[in-house]
């Protein structure tokens, strides 16, 4: 496998996991008042930063893991091209989603969790597409 699947591996788990392990801990606490009146500020900010820290770790890992794998040649390059587009337009998506919650006034917190789950979904899919492109190959067009 190579080095850059690695990566995108690692970055579409411990994304997947991080929003998981948020969305169970914030709907958990919503069992006596409504959801968006849940404390979950301090909670995004632990998972965002725990998450950060596992895939420094785990990329760390496979960086030792594979010493003379790190060089990424041009279809490494392509693939990753290929993997950003479409991760970015989730980062897009979700920003104008919160553009207009903000324009009409709409509370913190479904702000805050739109632009998360933007940023969730472009790191996901855009590792997905990438995984896609070493598996089944990528044909620039």
């Amino acid at each position: 496998m190579a080095y850059e699947e690695k990566r995108a591996w690692i970055m579409l788990v411990v994304s997947a996991v991080s929003y998981a392990v948020y969305a169970a801990l914030v709907v958990s606490r919503s069992a006596t008042r409504p959801l968006w009146e849940v404390p979950y500020a301090t909670t995004l900010l632990w998972v965002v930063g725990t998450s950060i820290v596992a895939s420094i770790v785990l990329n760390i890992a496979a960086s030792i893991g594979s010493p003379g794998d790190r060089r990424a040649d041009q279809r490494d390059r392509e693939i990753g091209r290929f993997g950003d587009r479409i991760g970015q337009s989730f980062v897009v998506v979700g920003a104008v989603l919160a553009m207009l919650l903000a324009m009409f006034e709409v509370g913190d917190f479904w702000i805050a969790n739109v632009i998360y789950l933007g940023f969730t979904l472009s790191a996901v899919l855009g590792s997905a597409a990438r995984i896609i492109g070493y598996r089944k190959g990528y044909h620039a067009w």
